[in-house]
């Protein structure tokens, strides 16, 4: 499979670190039927965290975000990329991006069967999902 390379929008949200504050935000995007293309959260310290997310339209996130009092980045780029996966894919692709002269900042991979998704290195997913393998496994939920 060819890689499929396309700009996109994304946005962030800075959350307070603590369970179910991720599923209460992405519970009022889910409600306004926002369909997001890609989800990254890490802690950034001081009891806070960073949500950032590619939503498959940009203007009914913000629609949500405004409705649901939101607060975010405001709109940013970035690249999503999807193609086939094989050993060494994501060397292949920043070594591309660097013969491009393109600066990657920041990436995220995950691997999904078509029409699944994923979570890596989170054991207590895989705990939830009825898995049991350790960390370093992908802990797969969905289709």
């Amino acid at each position: 499979m060819a890689d499929k390379i396309r700009r996109v929008d994304y946005f962030y949200l800075e959350v307070e670190d603590r369970p179910g504050e991720g599923a209460r935000v992405l519970g009022k995007l889910k409600d306004a039927r926002v369909n997001l293309l890609s989800l990254t959260a890490f802690p950034t310290g001081g009891g806070r965290a960073q949500l950032t997310v590619v939503p498959e339209n940009p203007d009914a996130f913000l629609a949500a975000a405004k409705n649901a009092r939101l607060a975010h980045s405001g709109r940013k780029e970035c690249f999503l990329i999807h193609g086939g996966d094989h050993v060494g894919a994501a060397c292949d692709l920043l070594k591309r991006l660097a013969e491009s002269n393109i600066n990657c900042v920041a990436s995220n991979g995950c691997v999904a069967t078509s029409g699944g998704y994923g979570f890596r290195r989170v054991r207590e997913a895989g705990r939830l999902c009825g898995r049991s393998e350790g960390t370093r496994r992908i802990a797969r939920c969905g289709k």
